[in-house]
């Protein structure tokens, strides 16, 4: 692959020549304000991390999660620069930290945008509901994928790329750069399964619907295709450095949440720290006398540490980056990657499994099926003309986004992905107060 063309400034969507921000105000910080103005990030405030409905305000939602995914981004970005540029001096005028930084940062930034209500447990609720429902009977089998397997990474490129700004082609029309960073998935739901290989294929990055705007930034961006009859391309470089900044995030601010939150104890946490810390830091923490404070100390010299370790992966495997070759995540070849993998296994024993976090989620199932089924039915109701059920169906359309579209004339596929769009939107609150109001368990 070729900077020249990963770095590409041209906005998805927009024909004509790349983007012609005047400094030093670059095409991607306008991206960058494009992301923090939109709906769907501030909609990131109410949704889960960790615990949801969170009562404490010190606990992380998916928008400060967010935030501290691109910050750590940012540092990435521009120490994986330098490292290109000590690779390729030549590019010193091309890559620039300050830019590639920026392109992190804003993919980053935009990397939880299209995860529904209820976390990870909100995208099983909805591939659970297709399983069973029937809603899919009448839709083909790649467009069915997308429903069955349903993604909130390529929820996030849908959210960007088609549900904002509508009906403006390209959505926010962000710049290819960050987009390519942004999917960390590269491919359809239903490709060969030799393209399902590596960490790049292990799930799906684009629907059907986005399917000619996603071959059309992969052909600006230069990236390479997977052999396969699928659609699979490997990764942009930079979306390495964006798993990178979500996986450091999430494996030490999750546990400082649990700590937080009484599920772990200073001890069981200061021992995860530790191998990250060199003896006068470590000596410098035992200062702090406050605990929690302490704590948050402990998680800022973890964090660098493990920047920099992860800058020095992606510069051991540059060439297999730029090649395809390399399709692992940068966290499996950290010197202490088992000492990183340790944050991420206590999580799943003490914080995850928690019995407020599992209550919750399983509420979520019951909120996220009851909403599809109440939603889904009264789209079809209407696009079908079916006498019964027709004033209940026109009554729950009323509380959906008002579309053009003439739902007769809608595939099937499309109908459904209105309902789809709708729920995954919601935010946590808003989809158990609108399940219990539609269900007449409670009254405005």
């Amino acid at each position: 692959m070729d900077w020249t063309k990963l770095l590409s400034t041209k906005r998805l969507g927009r024909p004509g020549t790349p983007d012609d921000a005047l400094p030093p105000r670059s095409a991607f910080t306008r991206d960058y304000d494009r992301i923090i103005f939109s709906s769907a990030f501030r909609r990131l405030q109410d949704k889960t991390q960790v615990f949801p409905l969170a009562k404490s305000d010190y606990v992380r939602t998916r928008l400060t999660h967010s935030l501290e995914v691109a910050s750590v981004g940012r540092s990435l970005g521009m120490l994986a620069a330098e490292a290109i540029i000590r690779q390729h001096p030549d590019l010193k005028g091309l890559v620039i930290p300050h830019d590639v930084g920026t392109i992190v940062a804003t993919a980053c930034l935009a990397h939880d945008i299209g995860n529904p209500p209820f976390g990870h447990a909100g995208e099983s609720a909805i591939q659970e509901w297709f399983e069973s429902s029937g809603a899919i009977n009448d839709i083909i089998d790649a467009e069915r994928m997308d429903l069955l397997k349903f993604e909130g990474n390529a929820q996030g490129f849908r959210t960007l790329c088609t549900l904002q700004q509508a009906p403006q082609r390209g959505g926010l029309q962000l710049t290819c750069a960050v987009l390519g960073a942004f999917t960390k998935y590269p491919r359809a739901s239903k490709v060969d399964e030799i393209q399902e290989q590596g960490i790049s294929g292990k799930k799906f990055g684009f629907m059907q619907s986005e399917a000619e705007l996603f071959g059309a930034l992969t052909a600006e961006l230069g990236l390479i295709r997977k052999p396969g009859a699928g659609a699979a391309w490997h990764r942009h470089p930079l979306a390495f450095l964006v798993e990178a900044a979500d996986d450091i995030c999430y494996h030490v601010m999750d546990i400082e949440d649990g700590y937080k939150a009484g599920c772990l104890s200073f001890e069981e946490i200061s021992s995860l720290h530790r191998p990250w810390h060199t003896s006068e830091s470590w000596e410098r923490g035992a200062q702090i006398m406050d605990l929690g404070r302490r704590v948050e100390y402990f998680r800022a010299v973890t964090v660098d540490a493990m920047i920099r370790a992860a800058v020095q992966a992606f510069d051991d495997n540059y060439a297999g980056l730029m090649s395809g070759a390399f399709d692992n995540e940068l966290s499996a070849c950290l010197p202490l990657c088992n000492e990183f993998k340790a944050f991420k296994d206590l999580a799943k024993q003490k914080v995850y499994s928690t019995r407020p976090v599992v209550e919750i989620e399983a509420c979520g199932f019951d909120v996220i099926g009851g909403l599809l089924t109440s939603f889904v039915d009264a789209i079809n109701v209407k696009a079908k003309k079916f006498g019964r059920g027709k004033a209940r169906a026109r009554t729950l359309l009323s509380l959906m986004p008002k579309t053009t579209a003439d739902l007769t004339q809608l595939p099937a596929y499309e109908r459904t992905l209105l309902a789809t769009d709708f729920v995954s939107g919601m935010t946590d609150s808003f989809a158990v107060d609108l399940y219990q109001r539609i269900r007449g368990i409670s009254l405005p």
